[in-house]
């Protein structure tokens, strides 16, 4: 075992379905991260802020809501020097790329953690739970799913599936020892690190702007402008390619760009 005693603070991204272990998953992760790193470990459970505000009752409308939410309570405790697993389903790259610039902006380390357990055990397990959540829900986001094969820092760090991957004891051991490990040679080429950025800008400006335009879509009176704005947007991310930008400032950029052109 890697034992390290200097409050190590880092991020853990877990990803998979409704019901399939995730929770389960973050608590035993949370026992063995606290022993090793001997650190406060901090589960952001978004069902925890989903019950306080809106009690036995799941909408979708909901969810920018709750995810508002969810994001500033990991950001809030990483700031505090916990370590922190995002039990969420984080099932968009978009999700998961909102909770890697949290982590780039405080320069710390995150891993994704993928709970790949399939659907059909999925729904079994949310049937024998009395079906909290709807299981057109849990199949909702199946087809919506973001696989993992975009952008480089994308990645699971680890991948664990209950109806194969053995025990989850000995699995959450290794793992915690691998991230050990994986904190401990980064410290050493930590200097280089920093002058290397964690994804390219290009990644980065196409997940803000495609988030960004997915959100006006949702509103009828751009559906007419549906093709320019596409259209800038790539003319945007062409132009902005080569330049160097701060992640936190894109979305304004692309804003007063879209602003520009189309007084948007």
């Amino acid at each position: 075992m890697i034992l390290l005693n200097n409050n190590s603070n880092f991020l853990i991204i877990l990803v998979g379905l409704p019901a399939s272990g995730k929770s389960t998953f973050a608590l035993k992760l949370k026992e063995k991260l606290e022993s090793i790193f001997q650190n406060k470990v901090k589960i952001i459970d978004p069902d925890v802020i989903r019950d306080e505000d809106f009690p036995n009752y799941f909408d979708f409308k909901n969810e920018p809501q709750i995810r508002e939410k969810n994001i500033d309570s990991v950001r809030k405790h990483l700031n505090k020097g916990h370590i922190v697993i995002s039990d969420d389903l984080n099932y968009y790259s978009s999700m998961r790329h909102d909770l890697k610039l949290i982590a780039d902006s405080l320069n710390l380390q995150f891993y994704i953690i993928h709970i790949s357990t399939p659907l059909k055990f999925c729904l079994k397990r949310n049937e024998e739970r009395g079906n909290p959540i709807p299981n057109k829900v849990i199949c909702k986001v199946y087809n919506k799913f973001d696989n993992f094969n975009k952008y480089k820092w994308d990645t699971p760090f680890e991948t664990y599936d209950y109806t194969k991957s053995g025990d989850l004891i000995q699995f959450i051991e290794i793992l915690s020892n691998k991230i050990a490990l994986n904190l401990k040679e980064g410290k050493k080429i930590k200097n280089v690190r920093q002058n290397i950025p964690s994804t390219s800008i290009r990644e980065e400006l196409d997940l803000i702007t495609r988030k960004y335009v997915g959100e006006l879509f949702k509103n009828p009176k751009h559906h007419n402008s549906k093709k320019a704005i596409l259209e800038y947007r790539r003319l945007f991310i062409k132009s902005r390619s080569n330049a160097k930008l701060d992640a936190k400032n894109i979305l304004e950029d692309f804003k007063q760009y879209l602003g520009k052109k189309l007084k948007i």
